[in-house]
C-alpha cells in the first residue's frame, strides 16, 4: 500500500490535450479487433457447418483479407461521425488553463450551423472566457495589506500617523490635514491650547517615556464661526523609536458638541440682555448712595456699600461670560492694574463665608498682605478665587476644611485652593478645564452648567498666568493659579494702556496651536 501510495504521487498528470489521440487509437484497435473478432465468429460457423469448403490456410487467409476490408470500409465513417466528438474535446482543451497548441473548431462551419453544433461550442467558449474573467479578477484580488488600506480609508473616524522626526507619514481621509505655507509640511490642522498641546505632550513623553497614551476631547480645526467646523475627541498612542512613533486616532463629535457650543451662545444671549439691568440697578445704587450718605448710619453704608460691590461683581461676571463666549475666537480683552491678592480676596471674603457656613464647611484664607502686587483685572479673579472656593465648599465633606493660601514663586503670586473632600481620579481631572465637561458622578450629586472652570482658565490665561488642578480620589483636590508680579510686566503693561494683550504669545510647531495667553 506505501509503495502504490508513493507510485500515485509520483505519476505524472494526464494532459487534457492528450486525449484524443489516445482515445482515437483505443478505438481504431477496439473496432478492428471487434470487426475480426466478429469476420472470424462468421467465416468460422460458415466452415464448420459445411457451406465453405476450404482448407486452414485457405480460411485464414479469406478471414483476414475480409476484416482488412471490412475496416478499410468503416474507418473513415467512424472518422466522419466521430469528428464532433473531436471538436468537442479540441474545444474544451484551448479553453482550459493547460497549455497547448490546438487550433479551435470553427463553430461557423457549414456543419456546425445546421445541427446545433455552433450553439455548443459557443457555450464552450463563453464559458471559457467566464472563467479566465473570473480567475484574472481573483489574480488581481486584493491582498491583505490593500484590505486593511481599504477598510482604513472608509473607516468613520481619521487616523494620522507621524514618525519619530514629526513628519506625517499617513493620513486617511478623515483627518483634517493642512500643508504649511513655508515649509511645505504636512500637518494636522488642530487648535490645541498651547499648555496642553499635543505637540508639548509628545516632547514630555519623548524624554521620560517608551510607551504612552493620551486623550483630548473637544478638540476643533477651526474657531467658531468658520465654515466647515469640526469638533473632536482624540486619543494619541505614542511607541518609542518605531517607525509609526505618534499614531492619532480623532473621533468625529461635531453632532454631539454642535448643541452645547449652541448652549453657550444663548448663554451669552442671555449674559448680554442683561447688562442693561445689572448697569440701571448700579446707577440707582450709586445715586441713592450719593443723595442718602448724610442720612444712613454707618451699618447702612456698609450695607449700601456692599451692594455696590456686588452689583459691580455681578457686572463683571456677566462680561466675562460675554468673554468666554468669544474664548476661542481670541477675543478676551482685559485691562489689568496693578493689585493685591488680599484686597482681591477680600471683596469676596464675605460671600464666601456665607456660602462655607450654609453648607457646614470651615473657609480659612491665608493671603499674606506682604505679598508682591500682582497685575490683575480684580473682579475678574475673585470671579475665578469664587468659582474655585465655591467648588471646593460643593465637593468636601461636611464639616470639611477649606483652605485658601497665596505665595511668591518666581515671577508670579501663586494662590492655591484646597479641600479634603471626594477627589478625582486622574481622568476626570485631565479634563476639568474643557467646556461643558462635568464628570458622571458630579452630574448626579452637584448642580452645575460645567463652564465655571473654562471661564476661570480663560480669566486666568488672559492675565498671562496658569491654571491647574491636582486630586487624590477620596483624599482632597487643590486648584492652583498663578499671576504675574506687577512689576516683572509694568513696562509691557504700560505700552499697550494697561491691555493684557501685550502678554500674549503665539504658538507653532507641527500641529497649529490655539494662542493663550502666558506669561
Amino acid at each position: 500500500m506505501g509503495l502504490d501510495s508513493e507510485q500515485n504521487k509520483t505519476a505524472p498528470k494526464p494532459l487534457m490535450r492528450d486525449f484524443w489521440s489516445k482515445y482515437r487509437m483505443r478505438m481504431y484497435v477496439i473496432v478492428t479487433a471487434a470487426q475480426c473478432a466478429f469476420v472470424l465468429t462468421a467465416f468460422g460457423l460458415m466452415w464448420v457447418t459445411g457451406i465453405m469448403h476450404l482448407d486452414w490456410l485457405a480460411f485464414i487467409l479469406i478471414s483476414l483479407l475480409s476484416a482488412a476490408l471490412l475496416n478499410i470500409m468503416t474507418i473513415p465513417l467512424i472518422y466522419a461521425q466521430s469528428r464532433q466528438f473531436r471538436d468537442l474535446v479540441h474545444a474544451v482543451v484551448h479553453v482550459s488553463n493547460e497549455p497547448n497548441a490546438v487550433k479551435p473548431p470553427n463553430p461557423n462551419s457549414y456543419e456546425s450551423r445546421h445541427d446545433g453544433f455552433k450553439e455548443i461550442l459557443q457555450t464552450i467558449y463563453e464559458r471559457g472566457a467566464d472563467k479566465a474573467e473570473t480567475e484574472t479578477k481573483e489574480e488581481k484580488a486584493p491582498t491583505k495589506g490593500e484590505e486593511i488600506e481599504d477598510g482604513v480609508v472608509n473607516m468613520a473616524s481619521g487616523l494620522a500617523i507621524f514618525n519619530g522626526k514629526d513628519e506625517l507619514i499617513y493620513a486617511n481621509p478623515r483627518a483634517p490635514i493642512r500643508t504649511d505655507s513655508k515649509t511645505k509640511k504636512e500637518t494636522l490642522d488642530l487648535i490645541f491650547p498651547d499648555d496642553d498641546s499635543l505637540e508639548t505632550w509628545i516632547a514630555d513623553v519623548r524624554e521620560n517615556e517608551i510607551r504612552a497614551e493620551r486623550e483630548w476631547t473637544r478638540i476643533s480645526n477651526k474657531l467658531p464661526g468658520e465654515k466647515e467646523r469640526h469638533i473632536y475627541d482624540i486619543t494619541v498612542s505614542y511607541h518609542k523609536d518605531r517607525r509609526a512613533e505618534v499614531v492619532v486616532t480623532l473621533f468625529d463629535r461635531t453632532t454631539l458638541y454642535t448643541p452645547e457650543e449652541d448652549e453657550l451662545d444663548f448663554i451669552s444671549f442671555a449674559a448680554h440682555e442683561l447688562r442693561g439691568p445689572i448697569t440701571v440697578i448700579r446707577g440707582y445704587l450709586d445715586v441713592i448712595s450719593d443723595e442718602l450718605d448724610k442720612d444712613l448710619s454707618d451699618d447702612q453704608k456698609e450695607l449700601m456699600s456692599r451692594l455696590i460691590v456686588s452689583a459691580s461683581r455681578l457686572s463683571s461676571y456677566v462680561n466675562n461670560i460675554l468673554n468666554a463666549s468669544r474664548y476661542d475666537r481670541k477675543h478676551l480683552k482685559l485691562h489689568l492694574s496693578e493689585s493685591k491678592m488680599r484686597d482681591i480676596y477680600d471683596t469676596i471674603s464675605d460671600d464666601m463665608q456665607m456660602r462655607a457656613s450654609a453648607q457646614n464647611r470651615i473657609l480659612v484664607a491665608e493671603i499674606p498682605k506682604s505679598l508682591p502686587t500682582v497685575a490683575a483685572d480684580p473682579n475678574a479673579v475673585g470671579e475665578v478665587l469664587s468659582n474655585l472656593i465655591d467648588n471646593a465648599i460643593k465637593y468636601s465633606n461636611e464639616g470639611g476644611l477649606v483652605h485658601v493660601t497665596a505665595k511668591a514663586t518666581p515671577g508670579f503670586v501663586e494662590v492655591s485652593v484646597i479641600d479634603r473632600g471626594i477627589g478625582m481620579p486622574e481622568s476626570v481631572v485631565r479634563n476639568l478645564f474643557h467646556k461643558f465637561y462635568r464628570s458622571h458622578r458630579s452630574r448626579e450629586t452637584v448642580a452645575g452648567t460645567g463652564i465655571g472652570l473654562y471661564i476661570s482658565k480663560a480669566i486666568i490665561g488672559s492675565h498671562g498666568g496658569t491654571i491647574q488642578a491636582r486630586s487624590i480620589e477620596n483624599d482632597g483636590s487643590t486648584f492652583s493659579f498663578t499671576l504675574p508680579i506687577y512689576d516683572t510686566v509694568a513696562e509691557k503693561l504700560k505700552s499697550s494702556d494697561n491691555s493684557n494683550e501685550a502678554l500674549i504669545e503665539h504658538g507653532s510647531g507641527w500641529i497649529r496651536n490655539h494662542s493663550m495667553y502666558r506669561g
